[in-house]
């Protein structure tokens, strides 16, 4: 494997793709999502091998429920690509258009990126979601999986390869860089010739890393602790509804919640509820001193470590709880304790509601709804290509839009500068 020679190729691939028109892209995604149904078999074999290695190499079950695609969520994923097809396509959208005083009218108007990278670890989803992304923006992608996803993500690749080659398109629209060696991931990093962004799905260490050695833009997101304020004038049982969801609809994704924060007003009669609701849902509480007095009840319940505890992104059936006087005290807990992801309020006051959207500086913010709507299909976006946490380009779910830039056209009549 030769990565300057995968970045060339994904350079010309780009130069072509993003003179496609919608059309031509739209008809593409159709049979890159009927290829994958009809290969379903082989891609599913391939991810049972890595399951299989993964258990004897001792991934825990959230990540081994990141790794696993079965027919079911293969055929889900497959129907996602279609999804996408019935989307806007931003490229060539202009964004603004006026004419200047000295008569040149000047356009600000959509492009795809060029070549975008993705990093990530345990989720073959993501391989189908960017690719879908990408070439229905326009986009060539050079793609590097974990190692632990390798017999399931060379499969797809191979798949969608042949069917760019089908269609009479580059193959290497898509590519993947099957090494797993690290040394490959500092060499991608500095491939800025070629590669115009890179995204790292996964844990604060990839982030950590891509930030620290990248010489190519970095759109930092999918970490950040979730947290949910229960309000002293909070409907208390649909707020246990709320806090199972968010909690144990999916665990294991950037999304689920971490840290549930409760008024001191309601606390006593509020948690010993969440301890039978949490009961019942197989959820490991992790509560602070005063919380854990009420939450005694609960089957499975530890006192936690304010050092560690409330900056842990759980991925699995655990979560903190803490006692907080009022939303003052909320609000500088989530502060100091990373919530740049998706933070929700569950409350009946309007201004403790408004206070809250106000305050709270993370991609989604929620009144009385579960963090788990933090999600591209969710949002009406189709599939997503990450979460960004960060401020500049795109936040939050990052769909079709955030896979694009813009260049200035200025039109004159043979206009030269005074």
């Amino acid at each position: 494997m030769n990565l300057e020679t995968m970045g060339q190729q994904a350079k010309y691939a780009a130069s072509v793709l993003m003179k496609l028109a919608n059309q031509q892209k739209n008809h593409v995604l159709i049979q890159i999502a009927d290829a994958l149904k009809a290969n379903a078999e082989r891609i599913v074999k391939a991810n049972q091998q890595d399951l299989e290695n993964a258990r004897a190499q001792g991934m825990s079950d959230a990540m081994l429920d990141r790794l696993a695609l079965n027919e079911t969520r293969l055929m889900a994923i497959a129907e996602d690509i279609r999804h996408v097809t019935q989307l806007d396509d931003p490229v060539g959208c202009e964004l603004e258009s006026r004419v200047l005083d000295n008569g040149m009218r000047l356009t600000r108007r959509r492009v795809p990126l060029g070549v975008v990278g993705v990093i990530y670890e345990a989720r073959p989803n993501v391989t189908i979601d960017i690719t879908a992304l990408c070439l229905k923006t326009g986009n060539a992608a050079i793609l590097r999986g974990g190692k632990e996803t390798l017999q399931t993500n060379l499969v797809i690749v191979d798949v969608i390869q042949q069917t760019l080659a089908q269609a009479n398109l580059p193959k290497e629209s898509i590519q993947y860089i099957d090494d797993p060696a690290r040394e490959r991931v500092a060499e991608f990093l500095r491939m800025d010739q070629y590669v115009d962004m890179i995204i790292p799905r996964g844990g604060e260490g990839l982030h950590r890393m891509c930030r620290e050695n990248s010489t190519i833009p970095v759109i930092i997101g999918g970490f950040g602790i979730s947290h949910i304020f229960v309000d002293e004038s909070a409907n208390q049982h649909k707020s246990l509804d709320v806090i199972e969801n968010a909690k144990t609809s999916r665990p294991s994704t950037c999304n689920s919640l971490d840290t549930l924060l409760v008024n001191a007003a309601i606390a006593p009669e509020f948690l010993p509820k969440l301890a039978a609701r949490m009961n019942q849902a197989g959820v490991q509480l992790v509560a602070e001193t005063k919380a854990f007095q009420y939450l005694q009840t609960a089957h499975n319940v530890r006192k936690a470590n304010e050092q560690s505890d409330f900056d842990t992104e759980w991925l699995s059936l655990v979560l903190s709880v803490k006692i907080v006087a009022n939303i003052d005290e909320a609000l500088s807990h989530m502060r100091e304790h990373n919530a740049s992801h998706s933070d929700a309020i569950l409350t009946e006051s309007l201004n403790q509601a408004q206070r809250f959207m106000n305050e709270v500086d993370s991609a989604a913010v929620y009144v009385n709804a579960s963090t788990r709507f933090t999600d591209g299909g969710q949002f009406g976006l189709g599939a997503e290509v990450a979460v960004s946490t960060q401020k500049l380009h795109a936040r939050g779910p990052m769909g079709l839009d955030a896979l694009t830039s813009y260049k200035w056209i200025g039109v004159g009549d043979y206009l030269t500068r005074s």
